[in-house]
C-alpha cells in the first residue's frame, strides 16, 4: 500500500519564510492549503491549486471562526500539521517602530487579532483533525518576544510574546490528544521586508549574516515530522546567536 499523503495547514505562504515553507513541505511529498487575506492568484508562486488555497482574514475572528468549517471539509478528517506563520509588524509614517505610548488601539487589536488570536481560533477549531493524524502545531514566534527589538514594534512584540506563552499552554492541553506543539523564534532573516539598518545589527550578530528562509523552512519541517516525535512545548531560536 502507499503511504498516505500527509496534509499541512499553513498561514501566511505568499513570501518569506512561508514561501519557503511551502516549497520544502511541496519537496517532501506534502498536500500544502495555504490561507491568505487574498484570492488565489493565477501566477500563484508557491505551487499547489486554487482546490487548496482558503481566502481568510485573519484578522476578523468571525471569518476565522466561520472558514475553519471550510478548512475542515478540505481535509478528510486528518490535518498533520498546522503552522501558523502569518504576522503584521506595523510601522509609523516613516517607517519609524511603534513604540506603546505611540500605537493606538485599534492597531493593538489589529496586531493581536493576526498574531495571536487566529493561532488559537485555528488550533481549538481543527484539534479533533489534528488528533486523528497524532500532528503538530508550530507557532511561528520572534526574537522580539523576548527582547526590545530595534525595528519590531511594541503589539508586534507583546503578540509574539504571548504566542509563546500560548505554545506552552496549547503543549499541555493538545498533549494527551497526541498532537504536538512547538513554536520557532526567527531573528533576522533575509526576506523582502527587512527594515533600513539590519546591515549593520548583522555585524553584530555571532554568525555575521543573515538567515535564510529555506533555514526556517527546514527547522519547521524537523518539528512537523517523526523525527521531533518527543519535541513538545518548546521554542527553537532560530537567530544565529542573537540571543546570546
Amino acid at each position: 500500500m502507499t503511504e498516505r499523503q500527509k496534509t499541512l495547514l499553513l498561514t501566511g505562504a505568499s513570501r518569506g519564510i512561508g514561501h519557503a515553507t511551502v516549497r520544502r513541505f511541496n519537496r517532501e511529498g506534502w498536500r500544502v492549503i495555504t490561507c491568505s487575506r487574498q484570492p488565489f492568484p493565477e501566477e500563484c508562486p508557491w505551487g499547489g491549486g486554487e482546490e487548496n488555497h482558503v481566502q481568510i482574514d485573519l484578522a476578523n475572528p468571525s471569518d476565522v471562526i466561520e472558514k475553519v468549517e471550510h478548512i475542515r471539509e478540505k481535509l478528510n478528517g486528518r490535518l498533520d500539521a498546522l503552522v501558523n506563520n502569518a504576522g503584521i509588524s506595523p510601522k509609523g509614517p516613516e517607517g519609524e517602530r511603534l513604540n506603546t505610548i505611540g500605537t493606538d488601539l485599534k492597531t493593538w487589536g489589529h496586531v493581536f487579532h493576526v498574531n495571536f488570536f487566529a493561532p488559537v481560533v485555528l488550533a481549538r477549531g481543527l484539534k479533533e483533525e489534528l488528533a486523528a493524524a497524532q500532528g503538530a502545531v508550530v507557532n511561528v514566534t520572534s526574537i522580539a518576544g523576548n527582547e526590545v527589538h530595534p525595528f519590531a514594534g511594541a503589539a508586534y512584540a507583546t503578540s509574539k510574546a504571548a504566542l509563546k506563552a500560548l505554545t506552552r499552554e496549547m503543549a499541555h492541553d493538545f498533549g494527551p490528544m497526541g498532537v504536538r506543539v512547538n513554536a520557532i523564534a526567527p531573528g533576522e532573516i533575509e526576506t523582502a521586508i527587512l527594515s533600513p539598518g539590519t546591515d549593520a545589527l548583522v555585524q553584530r550578530l555571532p554568525l555575521r549574516r543573515l538567515g535564510q528562509p529555506e533555514e526556517v523552512a527546514a527547522t519547521i519541517f524537523f518539528l512537523c515530522s517523526p523525527e521531533s516525535g518527543y519535541i513538545s512545548g518548546t521554542e527553537i531560536e532560530i537567530n544565529g546567536g542573537q540571543h546570546v
